[in-house]
């Protein structure tokens, strides 16, 4: 793709993300556009989100787990930015017109908060341990700026991986204390339990794709920083998110976190 195709597409995005519509997929319309066009896309609508003010605090792995993949029909992990406008606060009532949001899903997690930089190619899964502060419970609300969800990789990358907001749970825990691959995670909705799931759904061990997403933008010359949020991957299906919903997730041993959605 040209700069000047690369500017257009990250520019649709970020109009669509602003005025709360969706596009038609990417993939439909531009028939050789690689992974490596979609992470420059992506790249410019972040730009766009830089010059509104918003600041890089974090960066999110995605589409990881067996029954993301299987739901999305994505069969390979993608990847986006996290950044301050995009946190909202454990317990929060979130307003889907205030956050920008279009079709959200809900989907739990486990945030790592790192200590010390890490810096892609060669990173390992014990380096990421090494280099987290602390683990903890994580809502992040997926959206799509794709109509109706129909997304391919590159789709979802040019797209922040697909990324609306997050929710960070109160407790911080070491993540060299517990078994993060055997950490078993359960959701409600509205008062009724939907969804399970172990650490082990991402990548086999969150700390392993995390040290995936690490060496994936190290190859792009983008590193971890120390204090930034990095999201491990969905560890069950993703819920769909409307107004009047309410989630709360216990992850064992880590924590929980819980938020309600209004219009």
């Amino acid at each position: 793709m040209t700069p000047e195709q690369i500017q257009h597409c990250g520019d649709e995005l970020y109009a669509a993300l602003r005025a709360r519509r969706t596009i038609a997929p990417l993939t439909s319309r531009i028939a050789d556009i690689t992974i490596d066009d979609a992470y420059r896309i992506s790249l410019q609508f972040l730009a766009r989100r830089q010059a509104d003010g918003e600041q890089i605090v974090g960066k999110k792995i995605g589409v990881t787990s067996k029954p993301v993949q299987d739901m999305l029909g994505v069969h390979q992990p993608d990847f986006g930015f996290l950044t301050d406008r995009m946190q909202v606060a454990d317990g929060a009532s979130v307003s889907l017109s205030g956050a920008g949001l279009i079709q959200p899903r809900a989907e739990g997690e486990i945030a790592f908060v790192l200590k010390r930089d890490l810096v892609g190619p060669g990173i390992t899964a014990e380096q990421v341990i090494d280099a987290t502060d602390y683990v903890c419970a994580c809502f992040e609300i997926v959206d799509s700026r794709i109509h109706d969800w129909k997304i391919k990789i590159q789709d979802t990358v040019a797209d922040n991986a697909s990324c609306g907001v997050y929710v960070v749970g109160a407790q911080r825990v070491d993540p060299r204390s517990l078994d993060l691959a055997a950490a078993k995670m359960d959701i409600e909705k509205n008062g009724v339990h939907v969804a399970s799931g172990l650490g082990s759904a991402v990548q086999g061990h969150p700390a392993q794709a995390v040290a995936w997403l690490a060496n994936t933008l190290g190859a792009f010359g983008i590193p971890f920083r120390a204090g930034e949020v990095i999201l491990s991957g969905s560890l069950a299906p993703l819920l769909p998110a409307v107004a009047g919903d309410h989630f709360t997730m216990q992850i064992a041993g880590i924590g929980s976190a819980s938020v309600a959605f209004r219009d």
